[in-house]
């Protein structure tokens, strides 16, 4: 929650306008290093999501709420939303499609269900996603989903030869979000 990069990405949201909501999930809370079993992690985003529309009405904000998040964040988000969470749309920062060097193993059987919008953005060499194979899958999805690439940009979305801080590389990814959320309001 606090990694430089996601207060860098949603600092920028902010200074666009949109208002965010960070969290972690219960693996992170506890110090562990593995993630949560899916339904450990789908539990967690509803609860997130159940908190952002509670503070966007305490704040006079009846506005859409969208999920997004980063490798795991994001591919746990969008399960929830399959398995009937209700977001206006979908944003994966670094969708991990496959672990690295196992793309015939695809985490995707179900994006094909979703219908909100959805945007990826993803490193040129990300070795969670494979440029060819996650192109074939966000045309695949259909019209709703958009896929952004981050020329040179690893799963971190490091170019290499550009060092950055951390907290720059979240922030310059805000623009095309924001643009991708106003444009399906």
């Amino acid at each position: 929650m606090d990694h430089p990069f996601l207060r860098g990405f949603t600092d920028a949201l902010n200074g666009l306008g949109l208002a965010t909501l960070r969290f972690n999930f219960p693996y992170r809370e506890a110090g562990r290093k593995f993630p949560d079993r899916p339904p450990a992690a789908i539990a967690a985003w509803r609860a997130a999501m159940d908190t952002a529309r509670a503070q966007a009405k305490a704040n006079g904000d009846s506005g859409p709420v969208w999920a997004a998040g980063k490798s795991f964040g994001g591919r746990m988000a969008s399960m929830a939303v399959a398995d009937g969470m209700a977001a206006q749309g979908l944003v994966y920062l670094g969708y991990p499609l496959h672990a690295p060097g196992k793309p015939e193993k695809l985490r995707d059987g179900h994006l094909y269900g979703i219908t909100v919008p959805m945007l990826f953005l993803q490193g040129t060499r990300d070795t969670f996603a494979t440029p060819h194979i996650l192109t074939d899958v966000v045309a695949r999805i259909g019209s709703n989903a958009v896929l952004e690439w981050v020329e040179g940009g690893d799963h971190s979305f490091a170019v290499a030869g550009n060092k950055r801080p951390t907290d720059e590389v979240g922030a310059s990814l805000a623009l095309p979000v924001a643009r991708f959320i106003a444009a399906h309001a």
